[in-house]
């Protein structure tokens, strides 16, 4: 008798010897919600995003200055970026980050000449500055004001490690046109989403 109610001084046993249905059931409770926190940190970690403010005039019309845009900054740990991406990189000699458009890639031949765009020598389509372009040569004039390759840029080829990128507003923008082209290792992430302001949240088009 006494060797039975040491056993089951401090807990609830049944006949059986069986502990209550409604502790197993809390107990279950609890490795749901842990694995839940799990799987969460895990898509977090995957989805793992950054803020960046749209700072002037380069991307317009697609970005607009005081635009909130949501970076990933992983994707690119798992491969390279892709032709037609909107990325926001460092740029050590300004000291800032830019926001502009993957144009080509590490082995591409790019070349820029008015509003023609030229990858290993075939024009690339651009819907996404189609209509400003169009615009721009209604009232005669060029959209573009800086060809490519220059006088300060002469090789035309992406290398290894490498992209080329401008801006979607091709007369106002700092780009690979004047600064190069970008290491991989310069990159931040992905813009995937504009947050804010809310008139304006949409996902990115890439």
């Amino acid at each position: 008798m006494q060797q039975d109610m040491q056993q089951g001084e401090g807990e609830i046993v049944e006949e059986n010897g069986k502990r209550p249905k409604k502790q197993k059931n809390e107990a279950l409770e609890w490795i749901k919600a842990i694995v839940i926190a799990l799987v969460l940190v895990i898509l977090i970690r995957w989805l793992l995003f950054k803020p960046f403010i749209v700072d002037g005039p380069s991307m317009q019309p697609n970005f607009h200055t005081g635009e909130r845009v949501i970076v990933n900054e992983i994707l690119y740990d798992f491969r390279a970026p892709h032709k037609g991406e909107v990325i926001v990189f460092h740029v050590p000699s300004e000291g800032r980050d830019f926001i502009k458009r993957v144009i080509a890639v590490a082995g591409d031949t790019v070349k820029v000449e008015g509003d023609v765009v030229t990858v290993n020598g075939e024009p690339i389509d651009e819907p996404y500055i189609k209509d400003a372009v169009d615009a721009a040569h209604n009232n005669n004039a060029l959209y573009n004001n800086k060809d490519f390759p220059n006088e300060d840029f002469p090789d035309g080829t992406v290398p290894e490690g490498h992209i080329f990128v401008m801006g979607d507003n091709r007369s106002d923008s700092t780009d690979s046109r004047m600064i190069g082209y970008v290491p991989l290792s310069d990159i931040v992430g992905r813009a995937d989403l504009i947050f804010w302001p809310m008139d304006d949240i949409k996902v990115i088009n890439h």
